[in-house]
């Protein structure tokens, strides 16, 4: 049951999910239009940076246009005196469970998560050609239907190429060394994010990095290297494995410096994938998307 009947003049219709002081709700206007509506409330003043993450989200999130990226329509901010004490974002709402709970299987399992990551790849690289990073990619930050069509979501760390942030952020089991280290965010750590995020999925074991879940502030040695997918799976196409590899290189710049390689070089890890099962690839459908 959800907390309120109604929030903002919005009838609410279930509650979604809950996160560091907020909640998610599903919620519906007056014309029977429906939304999500992420409220986050502010109760001591060490909270203020939540307010501010919220605030900076949806400012991020209204300068994208794109199918794969989740629009952010309307910001709501509540004041007592002259203190911003709760805001409320209202969003497209996505019928779609994250990719952290979303169950790939059958046959086809790695062709749908070949083209699910090449999904990934082409609204990051939408984000990239507007100046921004997410910088927070993983599973749980992508939401995917019963089709297998996928939104991002969540810019609360997302920044201007080049920003250098005052503390670090990032999702540990995913997180890039740049971020641990507070240098420069750039379309590279996206990579970084999304090599860990294949990773886990070709594998379901999480790629070192400098802060594990669980072990903040153990640093791991520099010569410390995952096995690359291919040796837990003999199915997981050559390219497709040496790809996760070069996305997560410790070095920014002997990653993939832009998403339309990543598309590329998934499209031909598609193409080996199909020619080991033995299927004609024309009647297969392509990763290849129009991006840049």
């Amino acid at each position: 049951m959800a907390e309120f009947h109604e929030i903002l003049g919005y009838e609410v219709i279930e509650t979604l999910g809950y996160g560091a002081r907020s909640t998610i709700y599903a919620v519906r206007n007056k014309a029977g239009d429906s939304f999500a509506l992420k409220r986050v409330v502010k109760t001591s003043p060490s909270d203020q940076r939540y307010i501010d993450q919220a605030v900076g989200e949806h400012e991020v999130a209204i300068q994208f246009d794109h199918s794969l990226l989740r629009r952010s329509l309307r910001l709501y901010k509540q004041r007592q005196v002259i203190r911003i004490s709760e805001v409320s974002v209202l969003m497209e709402l996505i019928d779609g469970i994250t990719l952290e709970r979303f169950k790939i299987t059958g046959h086809d399992r790695l062709k749908n998560l070949v083209d699910i990551c090449a999904q990934i790849a082409e609204g990051l690289d939408a984000m990239h050609a507007k100046g921004y990073v997410h910088a927070d990619m993983k599973p749980k930050n992508v939401l995917v239907d019963k089709n297998h069509k996928i939104k991002i979501i969540d810019f609360g760390q997302s920044c201007k190429v080049g920003s250098v942030k005052e503390r670090i952020q990032g999702t540990p089991d995913y997180i890039a060394p740049e971020q641990v280290q507070r240098r420069p965010i750039v379309p590279e750590t996206d990579a970084f994010n999304l090599g860990a995020t294949m990773y886990w999925l070709l594998t379901g074991k999480h790629v070192p990095t400098l802060i594990p879940r669980g072990k903040a502030g153990v640093t791991i040695r520099s010569d410390e290297r995952p096995i690359p997918p291919a040796e837990f799976n003999s199915n997981i196409p050559p390219a497709l494995s040496s790809l996760v590899m070069d996305c997560i290189e410790t070095d920014p710049v002997h990653r993939p410096r832009k998403m339309e390689q990543v598309v590329d070089r998934l499209d031909i890890a598609l193409t080996q994938l199909v020619r080991s099962n033995g299927c004609d690839l024309s009647s297969q459908s392509s990763t290849k998307r129009h991006v840049g």
